[in-house]
């Protein structure tokens, strides 16, 4: 698996994943509630994924195997991770570890000292499980009773 600066022509496969992360493995946030994905998936489209890949200040990362697009990550300058979606097919491979690692690194390249995010219940305990912190009440994001903002401080050391 590689992990690499998305281009345009990833927008349609990337955009795939996503939809596909949110609807097959996101149930405990949208409960199947129609409106909740609706308003979720209302953005993830190819033409608006292409967008946030050509955005000035925002990174948006893919993993890659054979060709297939396994996982999206994005990040802003400001160290704000907005992305972090892996395949149904790729789930426990380290997919969604290595892009939030990636995602760090180039935060801190960005002279970041640390990276915030909005989580999901369903990635709660994974960014638990890499040093994230909640830091404020549930958003509720599209209807959903979850979205936890999130944080990490970067040490010192390599991280």
């Amino acid at each position: 698996m590689k992990i690499r600066d998305a281009v345009p022509a990833d927008a349609p496969a990337a955009c795939e994943v996503l939809r596909r992360s949110i609807i097959e493995l996101c149930a405990a946030d949208h409960r199947n509630d129609s409106v909740i994905l609706e308003r979720w998936l209302a953005n993830k489209t190819p033409e608006i994924v292409d967008s946030w890949i050509r955005q000035p200040g925002n990174s948006v990362l893919v993993a890659v195997e054979d060709g297939a697009i396994l996982g999206v990550g994005a990040v802003t300058d400001d160290g704000e991770i907005t992305l972090d979606y892996v395949s149904p097919t790729a789930r426990f491979r380290g997919v969604s570890r290595a892009l939030l690692r990636a995602l760090e690194l180039r935060a801190g390249e960005r002279g970041n000292a640390g990276c915030r995010l909005i989580s999901t219940e369903t990635a709660r305990r994974f960014y638990r499980s890499a040093g994230y912190v909640e830091d404020g009440p549930p958003q509720h994001k599209f209807g959903s009773a979850s979205s936890i903002p999130m944080s990490r401080r970067f040490s010192n050391r390599a991280d």
